[in-house]
């Protein structure tokens, strides 16, 4: 059976665990080599990659900050110096805080820009670098929060917002190079992440459900294939869209 990126070097930020995690092993098993990135948690990248290594398939841990511009450079430096070069790019760390107006912050601001848009910007920089003549693909990673405008997410809503125009932007801003740029935003998806904010129990998440035409949340599986066709060949003429996967919540 063919490979959808087979002798592809796929970088895959924030992926010891959830949706970056899922979106890993799945692209190698396609045959890409994997960079699984990770910003604390080495173990789970590390089981990440060993779990992706009992399949078959090639893959590194590499520890970075993406809010650290010197740490974005050490990843791609890293990358090249064992792999030669860069393919893909999935832009997938981030975080999520909830926070009605009154508890806005500066720094509740910066936190989530510094990571969900400046990191997404720096790692696309530096990954462009190392793209080759016949280009390359960014796939970053936003919500349906850009669009759904619920309560208390006014912060994180506009760093999702915000990580969809600059798909549009750099889609066309990088299409002469060969280089293309789309955005996947998912809806509630069952990740650790989910669990340890509690919505993973939450009468929030029941709403959601009852409001989601297929009638449950997601799981990072339901992501990962979509990741995989946008940076593989079957998506060549496609740049700059948006992609919701939601089970039809908007």
């Amino acid at each position: 059976m063919s490979q959808k990126l087979a002798g592809k070097v796929a970088v895959v930020t924030g992926a010891s665990k959830g949706i970056g995690a899922a979106i890993a092993e799945r692209m190698a098993a396609e045959g890409a080599v994997v960079v699984v990135n990770y910003a604390a948690s080495k173990d789970g990248a590390e089981r990440v990659v060993a779990q992706i290594v009992r399949q078959g398939g090639k893959a590194v841990a590499v520890g970075a900050n993406l809010t650290r511009e010197d740490e974005i450079k050490r990843l791609f430096s890293q990358t090249v110096k064992a792999f030669d070069r860069v393919d893909i790019l999935v832009n997938n760390a981030g975080l999520y805080e909830f926070a009605p107006l009154e508890n806005v912050t500066p720094e509740h601001f910066h936190k989530m820009f510094d990571l969900n848009v400046l990191g997404l910007l720096l790692a696309s920089r530096e990954a462009v670098k190392h793209f080759g003549p016949s280009g390359g693909s960014i796939i970053n990673i936003s919500s349906v929060a850009a669009t759904a405008a619920l309560p208390d997410t006014s912060v994180y809503s506009a760093t999702k917002a915000a990580v969809v125009a600059v798909t549009r932007a750099l889609a066309a801003e990088l299409g002469p190079r060969h280089i293309r740029v789309n955005s996947i935003n998912p809806g509630m998806v069952e990740t650790e992440g989910l669990h340890s904010t509690g919505i993973a129990d939450s009468d929030f998440r029941k709403q959601t459900e009852a409001q989601t035409p297929l009638g449950r949340i997601g799981r990072p599986q339901d992501i990962a294939p979509a990741a995989v066709f946008l940076a593989s060949a079957d998506a060549d003429w496609i740049t700059g869209e948006t992609l919701y996967i939601a089970g039809g919540q908007r």
